[in-house]
């Protein structure tokens, strides 16, 4: 399902998703493409939720025209730079 029709037939709520198509921008993943899991009620469980998600599983609101992710680059070792 494209992010704007989970936006249009769920709008101004959370929703948990599974990544399923996304290209890369710079240093941003741009999502294209998901499965809804589930909707979220409140934004204190939607913070909860986010914190269990693993890999490709994002917590986002439906209020964001695009779901953009920042790709951070390990930059050391046990806290030292390299």
């Amino acid at each position: 399902m494209k992010w704007e029709e989970v936006r249009k037939i769920y709008p101004d709520q959370y929703v948990k998703l599974n990544i399923l198509d996304f290209y890369l921008e710079n240093d941003k993943k741009i999502v294209t493409d998901v499965a809804l899991i589930n909707l979220i009620e409140d934004s204190k469980l939607a913070t909860k939720e986010l914190l269990k998600s693993k890999g490709d599983t994002i917590v986002y609101h439906t209020g964001t025209e695009k779901i953009v992710i920042e790709m951070r680059n390990p930059t050391g070792l046990r806290g030292m730079r390299l």
